[in-house]
Formats: structure tokens, C-alpha cells, sequence
């Protein structure tokens, strides 16, 4: 087997998708499948690394650090040398050329859909953004689609039985390593601590987390909220805090220091109603830290009674069930969160993805067996 790996639109703060496309990467390579991703950069750049080889093509940069490769087709090149069994994209518009040229190449596609449309366009414009003939018209340009939760599949369910698109739900997983219970200091006294972490734009929600916060101020409560993450709705946020106890850190390089702030948390705050999984739910899980989020989205759905509490999408409901659930005995809390999150290892992921990828196989004509890929000459580069 051979996974070609495709992704637009990638930024230096993209991590939900920076983080899936390694972990899956990882766990390909370990069971022996070839692996090749192709990114957006800076520059055109062949990368030989220990989880597959990389193709970064030149991109410009559309807004927050992110790029976005705007001719597409110049990732069919690489793919032609690699010779992929079956291509996973994770765009839903920008690389339909690629899985165009799939097509007539004779290689299964495979749709891991991050986002739904209709809710991520909603919450960015404040309006109903009618999604049904995009996503048909994206169903049909792909052999199977992948979604992350329940409330992600429904999105697409009806229109798969019309287009024949097979659908599949197989949950993302967690570093359960690097994200860990931590023994710090005493929280029994102090204010109620608080941590939001995520990119600040709309369609994350972050307004809500801030906030839930403010409203927990106004009624008395000692609190602290801690931010971490940046975005092009930083300075809204920071006024829509006022003079609640809110602190904005920005972007945090590196995962164990992100860890080790969410450990610290005696609750995390994933609110947005719109998430189609929630890695970083998941996240303040593995470290002990339970979760309050919206009582719809797929955040919901990693939840449970005993790890956290969820609620309507509005500042006062989820003030609410932050309460309910800092008046738990904190161990037994801390204990529930980790349990949660142990049940989302990477490896059940990457075991899901590859079934995927070997079904569609299945129903594919053999492809011709390449050589190894092997970049131009002088344009090899280590990692």
C-alpha cells in the first residue's frame, strides 16, 4: 500500500490538521505503508523524513500565516512518481484536481473531512449558508469520505446514499504521551482556573470561551482564564474581556508546553458548537483536565458525565455547568478526564484510516508498481 497524503491551506497555527496528518503519518509508516505528503510552504522543498517523505510546493500566504497552494495540479507531479494505491485529501475544494486526475488515474480518493461546511460558514458569517450542492458536487469527486464523529456524518449522510459514496466515521485520537496528568501545587485555594486553547477566529468559538469567563466575573466568582492561540479576532476578544481576569498568551510553540498548561487548568473550555471531533477536547482530557463544552458539535460527543459537562451555546448555561463541575472532588474529576481520553489512542485512528484506504483499494484496478519516489536530483533535502 502506498498513501499519497494532501493538505491546503496549512498555517504555522493549523494544528488540528498539522497534528492528524502527522499522527496518521506515523502510524502508516510503522505498519509498513509508503508515504508521501504534499503541503503548501515557502518554497518548493523534497524532504526525507523518518514517517515518509515530504513535498512542500510554493504557496503564497492568504492571511494569518497560512498558505494555500493556488495551482493544485502542481501537486500531481510528485504524486505521479510516487505512485500512490490511493490519495487522502483533506480539503474539500481547493484540490479537486488532483482527485480528478485520481480518477482518471484509476487511483481511489479518500475524503478525511475536517470540518462541516454548513456549520463552519454559519459561525464565520453570522448567517445559514446553504452547503447541499457543494458537498454533493464533493462526494461524488471522491471513492470513500472519512468523518471524524456523529454529528459530522450527519451532515453528509443523506447525500452519500444518493451519490453512493461510501461513508465512513473514524474517530481522531490523542498523544496520550505527551498530553499527561501533571502534579502541580495545591488548587484548593485560588481562583477557579480556566484555559481556552485553540486559533482565534470565529468559527472556533473562541468569543464564547471569553465569554463564559466574563459571565462567571459578574456573578463573584474568583476566576482566571487563560487564552492560548492566536487569530485574526484576538483584539475583539481581548475587549470583549473587559476587566474579567483574562490573559491572552498567543500562540505556544511547542506541544509539551501546551500540555503542561492544560494540566495546570482546573477546567477546559471547548465550547464551540460546531467542531466536528475536538482534538483539543481530547487534549485537556489526557492531562487530567475536565471539559466543559456545547451540547452540540462533536466535542459533545467525547464528553461524558464524569469528565466534564456540556450545555447550550450561551455564556450563562455554560457559566452554569463550569460551576457543576468544579464542585467535584478534583481527584476523582482529574481521574474521570484521563480515563476519557485513554479511549483515543492514535493507533485505534490510524487502524480505522487504513481499513479505509484498503477497501478502497479492494474496489480499484491494480495500479503499475513504481519505483521508490525519488525527487529531482540536488532538490533532496533532510529533514
Amino acid at each position: 500500500m502506498r498513501i499519497a497524503q494532501l493538505a491546503n491551506f496549512v498555517g504555522p497555527t493549523s494544528g488540528g490538521i498539522r497534528t492528524t496528518l502527522a499522527a496518521l503519518g506515523e502510524g502508516y509508516v510503522a505498519a509498513g505503508v509508503a508515504r508521501l505528503l504534499v503541503v503548501p510552504g515557502p518554497e518548493d522543498r523534497y524532504l526525507e523524513t523518518a514517517s515518509g517523505d515530504v513535498v512542500q510546493l510554493r504557496a503564497p500566504r492568504v492571511g494569518g500565516g497560512y498558505r494555500l497552494l493556488v495551482e493544485p495540479w502542481r501537486a500531481i507531479e510528485p504524486l505521479r512518481r510516487f505512485g500512490p494505491t490511493s490519495v487522502e485529501v483533506s480539503d474539500k475544494s481547493t484540490l479537486l484536481p488532483v482527485t480528478r486526475w485520481a480518477r482518471r488515474s484509476g487511483v481511489p480518493s479518500v475524503l478525511l473531512s475536517h470540518e462541516r461546511l454548513d456549520a463552519m460558514l454559519s459561525l464565520r458569517t453570522g448567517l445559514p449558508v446553504p452547503t447541499t450542492a457543494w458537498n454533493r458536487a464533493v462526494l461524488r469527486r471522491h471513492d470513500r469520505v472519512v468523518v471524524t464523529s456523529r454529528y459530522a456524518r450527519d451532515e453528509l449522510r443523506a447525500l452519500a446514499a444518493a451519490t453512493g459514496t461510501p461513508l465512513h466515521r473514524v474517530p481522531l485520537g490523542v498523544d496520550l504521551a505527551t498530553f499527561h496528568p501533571r502534579r502541580g501545587p495545591d488548587r484548593s485555594a485560588g481562583p477557579l482556573r480556566l484555559v481556552h486553547a485553540g486559533r482565534l477566529s470565529r468559527e472556533k468559538s473562541p468569543h464564547l470561551a471569553v465569554a463564559t469567563a466574563v459571565a462567571l466575573h459578574r456573578r463573584g466568582v474568583p476566576v482566571q482564564l487563560d487564552v492560548y492561540g492566536d487569530g485574526p479576532h484576538r483584539s475583539e476578544l481581548e475587549t470583549l474581556a473587559e476587566d474579567a481576569p483574562v490573559t491572552f498568551h498567543g500562540h505556544l510553540a511547542g506541544r509539551e508546553r501546551l500540555a503542561e498548561r492544560l494540566a495546570r487548568a482546573d477546567v477546559s473550555l471547548s465550547v464551540c458548537p460546531g467542531e466536528t471531533f475536538g482534538l483539543s477536547v481530547l487534549e485537556a482530557l489526557a492531562c487530567g483536565t475536565p471539559v466543559v463544552t456545547a451540547d452540540e458539535g462533536g466535542g459533545r460527543e467525547l464528553v461524558d458525565g464524569a469528565c466534564g459537562a456540556w450545555a447550550p451555546a450561551s455564556p450563562d448555561r455554560l457559566a452554569d455547568a463550569v460551576l457543576e463541575v468544579a464542585a467535584r472532588d478534583m481527584d476523582l474529576r482529574r481521574r474521570a478526564a484521563r480515563r476519557r481520553a485513554e479511549e483515543y489512542p492514535w493507533s485505534r485512528a490510524v487502524e480505522g484510516m487504513l481499513e479505509v484506504h484498503d477497501l478502497a483499494l479492494s474496489g480499484a484496478p491494480a495500479p503499475a508498481a513504481p519505483a521508490r519516489w525519488r525527487a529531482p536530483a540536488g532538490d533532496r533535502r533532510p529533514a
